[in-house]
């Protein structure tokens, strides 16, 4: 049996319509509420799930820190991949003093298309030491495939080293998403697989376009 594991932030996108963006200190009338579980990594999961047969031997793990194990929050976050699913939480990482998950809110103008996103977050990020008792209980005989969202650069390139030493036979992957971020470039060359997202790949390319020297004769 071969294992997926996603390693992530999971967090609920609570996005509002309004007609235009509101000035500071006043009051607007939203025109609709939309709240679902968001994360990347958590939706590619759910995607692949929908993907596999039902005889498919690969196992679908998800890591990320989450609120208290009985919260609310976090049973949302559960139930929201529905009933039937057979997507492993047991690696993931609950944090007994929090009881709410990451969130992102997101303000959508109508008049101008724009989104306005503001974050919160007061879940600690998942440690080396967290990360390496989660890769240890796997087999180190067994084919796995881990995935990581490039939020933290030198964190992940961390686990990753640990994962070439302890799963020899681990196929690792990330996501390479914010052209700003420092230390992504040293961290897609420490993959086997890279994922890029459209904002890089338009800055990547602007960059080139500027860097070469066209001489028509």
């Amino acid at each position: 049996m071969m294992g997926l594991s996603s390693i992530v932030t999971t967090l609920n996108s609570i996005k509002k319509f309004v007609p235009f963006f509101p000035s500071e200190d006043s009051k607007l009338r939203a025109t609709s509420l939309n709240i679902r579980r968001g994360g990347n990594c958590p939706n590619s999961l759910q995607v692949l799930e929908q993907l596999l047969s039902e005889h498919d031997t690969l196992k679908l793990h998800l890591v990320s820190p989450l609120p208290a194990a009985a919260s609310s929050a976090t049973q949302r976050v559960i139930s929201s991949f529905g009933a039937q699913s057979n997507i492993d939480f047991n690696h993931c990482v609950y944090r007994e003093e929090s009881t709410e998950a990451a969130s992102s809110y997101i303000i959508r103008s109508e008049a101008s298309g724009s989104r306005t996103l503001v974050n919160y977050n007061d879940l600690l990020e998942m440690t080396e030491d967290e990360f390496g008792n989660i890769a240890r209980s796997f087999n180190p005989d067994q084919e796995t495939w881990w995935h990581f969202e490039g939020r933290i650069p030198d964190t992940i390139q961390s686990c990753i080293g640990l994962l070439r030493n302890v799963l020899p036979k681990a196929t690792i992957s990330v996501e390479i998403e914010k052209p700003g971020r420092e230390g992504l470039p040293e961290l897609a060359a420490e993959a086997d697989v890279v994922f890029y997202s459209r904002s890089w790949a338009e800055v990547r390319m602007d960059s080139w376009i500027a860097a070469v020297t066209i001489v028509v004769t």
